[in-house]
């Protein structure tokens, strides 16, 4: 692909702390963007607010929200994430208390407890309450099959549906790997056997993945859309390569959203209606990709890197729009591509949550992680040279 000359190009400068914080902040406000639209077609979306989205709105049925269906009773819109945000803090959580690479058993012994035991704050509900009582079914599979089921860990995902649920809370995970995509994709894989399997799982990995190369001094969509490729397996990696073939021929997301979907519809088993999945939906394949990750990377590569027109584009493509956002957002302000303040602040106050204080949590988990990467690295060092094998230079 030919770098777009609006791409970021002055990456090199920017810090950890700056694209950790950009990430999460990108991740949360493209989340709180997409939650009213998500489900809708571009069309719908249009009609429905007389136009594209370009902010922040309010629920799809307005004061009726308590009570309408498909949504109710979750207040989705005017700035309030989803599961995909409360998900990622709970990962971060982890984190917090492992300080170090995590695994399925990580999941196991502190994610699944948290969700289980720990009332938060859910803005969707205006109340406080456990992230189960939030979480999607598919998210539910973690506490069904760990806690109640007693399965190993890493096998855990088995027999879940095949969706974005692991992928959208990885972030984390390519975070304390930054610039280091091959080890954020297995460490995403490790994590999110507990969860998911088949493609839903591969896609946790190659979006890990895509956060880390994003942390990369230098990066661009073009080196992040290349990392992926080379660690993407099956019909995920064929399914991004086509997405952001053809998302680079567009250089505005108004005439990519119909071209970015036909690309991507070969791989989604979901099929057409979104709130009526085919038949084989969500079944393992090795020929399948989840639509989200890929039209993520695509709306990033048709922006440029430019986090609004990511984020945006990801809200007006519809569908699962707060899960494509969300990963958008993420890998926008991994890149250093600046979060807009104004809906940075609204999203803040109206989901009444710090967005701040998880990323210098893990800005600061990154740094001792690495530490102890280093020193695990030269140990290995020294162990190998007195085998004989090559010295090392410290």
């Amino acid at each position: 692909m030919t770098p777009k000359s609006d791409e970021i190009s002055n990456s090199a400068g920017i810090g950890l702390d700056e694209r950790i914080t950009g990430a999460l902040l990108g991740a949360a406000v493209g989340d709180a963007l997409g939650g009213p639209v998500e489900g809708y077609s571009p069309d719908q979306i249009v009609e429905r607010h007389g136009g594209r989205v370009h902010g922040i709105v309010g629920p799809w049925n307005g004061d009726a929200w308590r009570t309408a269906r498909p949504i109710a009773p979750y207040h989705k819109g005017d700035g309030h994430v989803t599961d995909d945000t409360l998900m990622t803090h709970a990962l971060i959580r982890v984190y917090a208390r492992v300080r170090d690479h995590l695994d399925a058993y990580a999941v196991a012994e502190h994610l699944v407890p948290d969700l289980m035991t720990e009332p938060r704050w859910i803005p969707e509900l205006e109340a406080e309450a456990l992230p189960l009582q939030r979480i999607f079914l598919a998210e539910k599979w973690l506490v069904a099959r760990i806690a109640y089921g007693h399965v190993d860990p890493r096998e855990a995902g088995t027999g879940n549906i095949v969706n974005c649920g692991a992928a959208m809370y990885m972030a984390p995970v390519g975070l304390v790997n930054a610039a280091n995509p091959a080890g954020a994709y297995a460490e995403a894989l490790d994590v999110a056997g507990a969860h998911q399997s088949s493609y839903g799982r591969e896609a946790a990995g190659v979006f890990a993945a895509a956060v880390a190369a994003a942390c990369a001094p230098g990066a661009t969509p073009d080196s992040v859309v290349a990392a992926c490729l080379a660690l993407a397996k099956d019909g995920t990696r064929e399914a991004i390569e086509k997405v952001c073939e053809v998302a680079a021929g567009h250089g505005d997301f108004e005439s990519a959203l119909l071209p970015l979907r036909q690309a991507v519809a070969p791989y989604d088993t979901v099929g057409p209606d979104y709130r009526a999945p085919s038949l084989g939906a969500r079944r393992p394949s090795r020929l399948h990709a989840i639509e989200e990750l890929p039209v993520a990377l695509g709306m990033l590569v048709v922006a440029g890197g430019d986090l609004r027109h990511a984020v945006l584009g990801a809200v007006n493509y519809g569908r699962d729009c707060d899960s494509i956002a969300t990963m958008a957002g993420a890998l926008a302000g991994a890149l250093g591509s600046p979060v807009p303040e104004d809906w940075a602040k609204t999203v803040a106050e109206a989901s009444r949550l710090d967005l701040w204080a998880p990323a210098r949590e893990l800005t600061e988990v990154a740094r001792e992680v690495f530490v102890r990467d280093t020193g695990r690295r030269r140990a290995h060092e020294r162990a190998f040279a007195a085998l004989g094998g090559p010295a090392c230079c410290d």
